[in-house]
């Protein structure tokens, strides 16, 4: 299977946590705490700024047990296998946020 459609699904199961995750009040309280300012005090750009920092956590921590495949099996370069498991990872990490997104959609 071509490597792009892993990341796809990758990119897909953040933006769906970023969006719908039931944390999103706990990041965007803290968005409005540190970018209130920056951001011109306008609470769209904080919510997708707090939408953003939940969508990259949940990459990053999704490709955690992927790397740590990786780091096992000395490989140089993402397998398919530790793709797989990344996407997994992020899959499991989007499931609570599920359930909003099925009530919601986009």
């Amino acid at each position: 299977m071509d490597r792009s459609f892993y990341f796809v699904g990758i990119a897909f199961f953040g933006m769906i946590n970023g969006l719908f995750s039931p944390l999103m009040p706990v990041a965007y309280v803290f968005s409005t705490a540190l970018m209130s300012e920056p951001l011109f005090d306008s609470q769209a750009a904080v919510f997708y700024f707090a939408s953003l920092m939940l969508s990259t956590a949940t990459v990053i921590l999704g490709g955690i047990p992927a790397a740590l495949y990786e780091r096992a099996k000395g490989a140089e370069d993402s397998t398919p296998a530790s793709l797989f498991i990344w996407l997994v990872g992020t899959a499991l990490l989007t499931l609570p946020a599920v359930g909003s997104f099925l009530a919601i959609g986009l």
